[in-house]
């Protein structure tokens, strides 16, 4: 994320926004904590910041909570109230109206407005299966379906490349996975490119 950032040299006067998965999806969850606040960044939440933040109530009420991996069990120990007063405030979408996009975790379900949509799916959904049902498998891409406006810019499913649909732009490239790790940037005002042309509003770095 540094070695990101290094490239793209934020300014006080731009917006940063995070597509989620920022907690257990690298070895410095803090760190990137840190630079979220740095740079005044906003955040949409992720299926693993839900994961986390589930576990954490659940253990407050009652002791009990889900069955969580080494990377997420060691983090209820390891944040602290600031990072934890970060999560806590994340939306499931952050919209830009000055350039047309709405920012979510991993998607929406086409053709249903944004109050019909099921929170779940707007951080798990992948695909649209062939009877029309929404999916968190991998098949179809819902951005293939999607018509906007807004624009959707999504992170969750990730490929080696961005995706790159009519209305919806996919930027998770696997970084956790040893990809890359990819933001869309655009100039004041500016709506993302269509087509081929958006890759020029692409910018990636190689996971470390």
């Amino acid at each position: 994320l540094a070695d990101l950032f290094d490239r793209i040299g934020p300014g006080e006067g731009d917006t940063v926004v995070f597509v989620g998965d920022l907690v257990a999806r690298g070895p410095d969850t803090r760190g990137v904590l840190a630079l979220v606040r740095a740079t005044n960044g906003r955040v949409v939440r992720g299926n693993h910041e839900e994961r986390l933040l589930a576990a954490r109530a659940a253990r407050a009420s009652d002791g009990s909570g889900a069955r969580l991996g080494a990377s997420h069990a060691a983090l209820l120990a390891a944040l602290d109230e600031e990072d934890w007063a970060l999560l806590d405030a994340l939306s499931l979408k952050v919209d830009l109206p000055d350039h047309g996009v709405r920012v979510v975790h991993a998607g929406v379900v086409p053709g249903l407005e944004w109050e019909r949509q099921d929170p779940r799916l707007v951080t798990r959904i992948r695909s649209i299966a062939d009877d029309g049902t929404p999916s968190e498998r991998w098949g179809r891409p819902w951005g293939e379906l999607y018509t906007g406006p807004p624009h959707v810019v999504f992170g969750h499913n990730a490929q080696q490349k961005v995706q790159i649909h009519p209305d919806a732009t996919g930027i998770d490239t696997g970084c956790v996975y040893g990809g890359a790790l990819t933001a869309m940037v655009l100039p004041e005002g500016a709506a993302p490119p269509p087509g081929g042309r958006r890759r020029g509003a692409l910018l990636s770095v190689p996971a470390r």
